[in-house]
């Protein structure tokens, strides 16, 4: 079985989770800006004398496909790296695990859990 983690962190925990990540020995991820917002709903800013309303926040993105043995490692890295603090505040991120109907590398043709 093969799994697609998706995560969404902040942008200065990206290092800590890519040495979390390190750890347990996943090392293949892609890595995306995005924008959005949950709870926090953005902020407000000042530029140039006026007050704007920021609704959507930078945050980044990681893909990862797993097999099924790392996935619990990878989860695991991902929240020590990701959290800010002990017990995390709230704008940290979440977790989204998918499941992973084929992966193909392009080079060999390599299928399934082969090509991860």
């Amino acid at each position: 079985m093969m799994k697609l983690i998706v995560a969404i962190i902040q942008p200065n925990r990206l290092e800590a989770v890519k040495a979390a990540l390190a750890d347990v020995e996943v090392f293949r991820l892609t890595v995306m800006d995005v924008q959005g917002f949950g709870r926090q709903r953005g902020h407000t800013e000042v530029y140039r004398g006026h007050e704007l309303t920021v609704n959507l926040l930078r945050k980044v993105q990681l893909m990862i496909a797993v097999n099924e043995d790392f996935l619990e490692p990878a989860i695991s890295a991902i929240i020590g790296g990701g959290r800010t603090g002990e017990s995390g505040e709230i704008g940290d991120g979440k977790i989204f695990v998918l499941p992973l109907e084929d992966c193909i590398r392009i080079r060999t043709g390599e299928r399934g859990g082969e090509a991860i």
